[in-house]
């Protein structure tokens, strides 16, 4: 008996030791932070309340900043969508990850951060617009919209099957997310969730609820609307992404019928609505379409560009309105579950966008208004609420700085630095330049390829294929980059600076001149195949 006692109180002991060691297990599990990462398509900083441009409002982006951080010089390696995602999940520069273009394939095989996390106990999940071909890995659960999706009774992409839902999409991307982190992972184990809206991509289709938002607003045209080019190269001069030139009456400015009276496609788009939607749709815009159409030939081309600018603009701002939403739904849910304080929040857009600067939509080029991309971020244990990082962070640290919080070791490979220390005060020290690279032309807008490096103040662009241009531009006395400085003899020393600094950064990451003209003729040969 007394033998049996003892083998009991052993067994108990050692059932209370793998008891204890489960619970600190757990624990530990319960301690790494949980990582939301928003992102939108194509969100502007100047279309974010917290940067002060005072274009619209977004109380519920600005809490990110309120509680925690606001990134003030933070940009993309490759502005256009696809490589720009390619860049975040792999942390490596396009030329290095093989995905520099929309019509490059992108290799999954390859790691991601959510892959590695995945494989260290953390629940990855994927929802909303990702833009890159095949069935995401790395995820416990995706879905996921097809290509470009639609605003409007959205496919998507569930685990690889394509189901359609009913509804607008920003909010059915929220509700989903929410969902998830709710009701459909395992709630002992930290989470990853990339939730990521397809608005504002073009062509900017509002949520019903929206669809009047700004009606009594007429939108000043900005200062460059009328740019000619004078005092830069043929890029800026040759590009076909005008507000008042180059976007669509039907696709872009919602017009059914063509001033000359020639039918638009337009209403492709409508049938894809509900009757209810395509409805609330007619009586928002009618009215304003036809008195539009009605006056069209005594209008002058001021005016013409002002109402195209207005329609543009309002249509770009209401879509917002619907992310702006669901970030605050996001962070109630947070607080009231009790997750806010064990959870980092990041939100920010795959590349910045011209709001009408220079005339301009779209994105592609170096020039800041497209080169710069919001990041704002909360982190209530480590995050001081009202930080402002004014460093050259890019889209390519993201993948080592969800790595770092979560306590896994970045691969080699992988290009980008956490900016963990950075955000939270531990240091000051960061690079002193960011490398870019576009390698998309001939194509739509027809921005020509080039690849270039920044500094705080100087930014050197170097444009190749069909020409052979230079450009310098002093950020300082030219924010808005209307003055190309590059054969000025008072920037001589500023451009053999700078023409350094892009020699080292390429040998730093591995670029060239010969990876250049080998993905220009993969690129080639794709197009010529179609």
């Amino acid at each position: 008996m007394k033998h049996i006692l003892i083998n009991s109180a052993t067994l108990l002991g050692v059932g209370s030791m793998a008891l204890l060691a489960a619970c600190q297990t757990q624990e530990k599990e319960q301690q790494r932070p949980n990582i939301i990462f928003i992102m939108s398509d194509d969100h502007a900083y100047q279309a974010i309340s917290a940067y002060g441009h005072g274009l619209n409002q977004t109380p519920n982006i600005d809490r990110l900043a309120n509680e925690g951080a606001m990134f003030t010089r933070s940009t993309v390696t490759n502005s256009i969508s696809a490589p720009s995602r390619a860049v975040l999940l792999t942390g490596k520069h396009s030329f290095v990850n093989g995905k520099v273009d929309n019509l490059q394939p992108f290799d999954w095989d390859q790691p991601n951060f959510p892959k590695l996390m995945q494989a260290n106990g953390y629940q990855t999940a994927m929802i909303g617009k990702i833009h890159l071909d095949g069935i995401p890995q790395g995820f416990n659960y995706s879905m996921v919209l097809p290509g470009q999706g639609d605003y409007y009774n959205p496919d998507f992409y569930i685990d690889g099957e394509r189901v359609r839902r009913e509804g607008y999409c920003t909010e059915i991307v929220t509700e989903e997310t929410i969902d998830w982190i709710k009701n459909k992972r395992d709630p002992n184990k930290p989470f990853a969730v990339l939730y990521h809206q397809k608005a504002p991509h073009r062509n900017w289709l509002p949520a019903p609820k929206y669809l009047d938002l700004y009606d009594d607003v007429t939108f000043e045209l900005p200062e460059t609307f009328f740019d000619d080019y004078e005092g830069r190269g043929r890029a800026a001069k040759e590009q076909e992404m005008q507000i008042h030139g180059h976007a669509m009456w039907g696709h872009d400015f919602k017009l059914i019928v063509a001033p000359n009276g020639d039918s638009t496609g337009f209403h492709n788009q409508l049938n894809r609505m509900t009757p209810q939607q395509r409805e609330d749709w007619m009586a928002a815009y009618s009215s304003e379409n036809e008195e539009f159409i009605a006056n069209y030939n005594d209008m002058t081309n001021e005016e013409i560009a002002l109402w195209k600018y207005n329609r543009y603009i309002k249509d770009y701002l209401r879509t917002i309105k619907s992310v702006d939403d669901g970030v605050g739904e996001l962070l109630d849910y947070l607080e009231e579950s009790g997750l806010s304080e064990n959870t980092i929040v990041v939100y920010t857009s795959d590349q910045g966008f011209y709001l009408g600067e220079h005339g301009w939509f779209d994105k592609r080029f170096m020039y800041e208004e497209s080169f710069r991309t919001p990041i704002l971020m909360k982190y209530p244990k480590e995050i001081k609420a009202g930080t402002v990082i004014d460093k050259l962070v890019q889209n390519l640290d993201f993948a080592p700085t969800f790595l770092d919080y979560a306590g896994i070791e970045a691969p080699e490979e992988m290009q980008g630095e956490s900016f963990r220390k950075l955000v939270s005060g531990k240091t000051k020290e960061w690079r002193d330049f960011a490398y870019y690279t576009y390698y998309e032309y001939p194509a739509e807008h027809m921005v020509k390829r080039h690849y270039g490096v920044t500094t705080d103040r100087y930014k050197l662009i170097h444009f190749y294929y069909d020409i052979d241009e230079w450009e310098l531009y002093d950020l300082e006395t030219d924010p808005k980059e209307l003055n190309n400085q590059y054969n000025n003899p008072e920037y001589a020393e500023v451009r053999e600076m700078m023409h350094k600094k892009l020699k080292e950064t390429r040998t730093h990451y591995g670029d060239s001149d010969e990876l250049n003209q080998m993905y220009l003729q993969r690129y080639l040969d794709q197009i010529s195949a179609k």
